[in-house]
């Protein structure tokens, strides 16, 4: 909203069939008034409207709430979708396309026959993404299921989880990957030979060498810009691309897009700190934080320990996987770990950092301990991401250290079943994304999609907090359920608060941003077991309106969520 020099622009009142403002001072209200961006007034429409206010009904039939606060997702979700979709469950692209979920390895192979035959080039890789093995209750993906979609193009597959991938014997020899090839990751029959699959990092360099890095798909400016359609569609309006480069190119076009008045979402962009000096890692965050605007922050770096659950490259304290599976492997050793966390914290930065199985929470606590004994800090809101096995020790000590949690709720739901029989057994798939027991000790918590490794969704989210179900309908843990208020505190000032951003967003108060979405019914009346169906229909951000029905792609259709009615 621009005005005239020294002069503040018009006020504009805006009536609601209902606000939910998640102040706990005044959590209700009819309107909402907006001057120059930020919320002017919060109350009855007609105390509002002072002279010269303009009335706007067009959320007169609408619910607002504060703008929905994504604090773990990857730009990357914009960009995957050049590749062709394999995943186990059913999922929108961008484009509004509704892929259907493969169930078993034949669909997969299948489905890479297909995209196999569409390319023109026949030197050219072949990538898809969103391989979910693990559910599909049998036997893992080999080079030979691979090689029926091609024995001559080289093919990798992205696990839906993004730790993995499977390729098959054509890229196993343009790789030169042998069973001379001594890297932790690449996983071997009882022979000894290599099966196809590469577990993090290191196995998997050699194939991003040829393929490209996955993550590159999500700096791109048309990749941006699906990313941000698609958090309109779910009501974000702040997110965090929590594994950015902060390259010159990459913070230029974030800057581009972001000082456009029409992008519709307001973006935190992290370091990723892995293989990286932390010398230069807090140089360049610095560097950064120099240029931060009104929708564009930088300020965190993040570190990753381990891998992921349902991959087996998470790392597990005893008595580990309970089908006896190997424990998993360290990305950051946790020597280096250690010195890195110490690096950054002196240096006065937030660290982000990713940790899945419970040894990961650890060691990682482990090392913000001793970062914090060397160099005592108030307020640091160091944040652990995922900390999905994290037991009521861990986060009591977590509440001592003064650290916060972001949890990987949807997990409950897409993976819960196989981690109860599978990866965890029954008593730790009871309490894992403990958000219970992290309310209850007064750990400041959050919740994510961790997009695209799921849709990105809080509402979605927040269904799987308040209800955890499974996809087979089994409550699991049902003493960590939250209300429906806690979960949706979560995913506005609980995940603003991890951002360092709950002085601006998370709540509609006066003197924060009017960031706000628009739902056809109040989340906080439905029945909890229908709260993931509350639909979106609209997101203000800074003031500007955005209206989903006149954006391209993805905004034109219903998102797809189990049992959306």
């Amino acid at each position: 909203m621009s005005s005239a020099p020294g002069r503040s622009a018009p006020c504009v009142v805006y009536r609601a069939r209902s606000v939910l403002t998640m102040n706990p001072s005044a959590p209700r209200a009819d309107a909402v008034a907006v001057r120059d961006g930020r919320i002017a007034g919060v109350g009855e429409a007609g105390a509002l409207a002072a002279a010269g206010a303009t009335i706007d009904d067009r959320y007169a039939d609408r619910v607002l709430m504060p703008g929905l606060v994504e604090a773990h997702a990857h730009l990357l979700e914009g960009g995957i979708w050049d590749y062709p979709y394999v995943g186990f469950y059913p999922r929108r692209s961008p484009a509004g396309a509704l892929h259907p979920g493969l169930k078993d390895i034949s669909a997969v192979v299948a489905a890479l026959h297909m995209a196999e035959a569409r390319l023109t080039d026949p030197d050219a890789p072949l990538v898809a993404w969103g391989l979910d093995p693990i559910l599909f209750g049998g036997p893992r993906v080999v080079l030979a299921d691979l090689d029926r979609a091609s024995p001559h193009r080289p093919i990798a597959v992205i696990h839906a989880n993004f730790h993995a991938l499977n390729v098959n014997s054509a890229m196993l020899v343009r790789a030169r990957i042998t069973r001379d090839t001594y890297v932790d990751g690449i996983v071997r029959d009882a022979a000894g030979e290599p099966t196809g699959e590469l577990a993090e990092l290191a196995a998997m360099f050699p194939v991003f060498r040829i393929v490209g890095d996955p993550f590159a798909r999500g700096r791109g400016e048309r990749a941006l810009w699906s990313f941000a359609r698609l958090a309109q569609a779910a009501g974000v309006t702040t997110a965090i691309d929590i594994t950015n480069d902060l390259s010159d190119e990459s913070v230029e076009t974030l800057g581009r897009a972001t000082a456009r008045d029409d992008f519709p979402l307001r973006l935190v962009a992290a370091l990723f700190g892995n293989g990286l000096d932390p010398r230069l890692g807090i140089e360049r965050v610095r560097s950064r934080t120099a240029m931060n605007t009104e929708k564009l922050r930088f300020g965190p770096a993040k570190l990753m320990t381990d891998g992921s659950i349902q991959g087996f490259t998470a790392r597990l304290k005893p008595p580990g996987y309970h089908d006896g599976h190997p424990n998993g492997l360290w990305n950051i050793a946790p020597s280096e770990l250690d010195a890195a966390v110490a690096a950054y914290h002196a240096a006065g930065l937030q660290l982000h950092i990713h940790v899945n199985g419970d040894e990961a929470s650890e060691v990682a606590i482990d090392a913000l301990e001793h970062a914090l004994a060397r160099h005592p800090r108030a307020d640091h809101r160091h944040t652990l991401q995922h900390c999905q096995m994290a037991d009521a020790a861990q986060l009591e000590r977590m509440r001592a250290l003064g650290l916060c949690v972001n949890l990987f709720s949807n997990h409950i739901y897409y993976w819960g079943d196989v981690h109860r029989s599978v990866t965890m057994g029954p008593e730790r798939a009871e309490r894992m994304d403990a958000a219970g027991t992290a309310l209850a000790l007064g750990v400041p918590f959050a919740m994510h999609s961790d997009a695209p490794i799921t849709p990105m969704a809080p509402l979605f989210t927040a269904w799987c907090a308040v209800n955890r179900r499974t996809a087979s309908g089994r409550v699991l843990g049902e003493s960590e359920r939250i209300g429906v208020g806690e979960a949706l505190r979560a995913i506005t000032l609980g995940a603003a608060y991890t951002l360092r951003l709950e002085g601006e967003i998370g709540s509609i108060e006066v003197g924060k941003r009017a960031d706000f979405a628009v739902l056809a019914d109040d989340p906080s009346a439905v029945p909890p077991e229908v709260l993931k169906d509350v639909r979106v229909v609209g997101t203000m951000v800074g003031g500007v309106p955005f209206d989903p029905s006149a954006q391209p792609g993805v905004a034109l259709h219903a998102r797809s969520f189990p049992g959306r009615r």
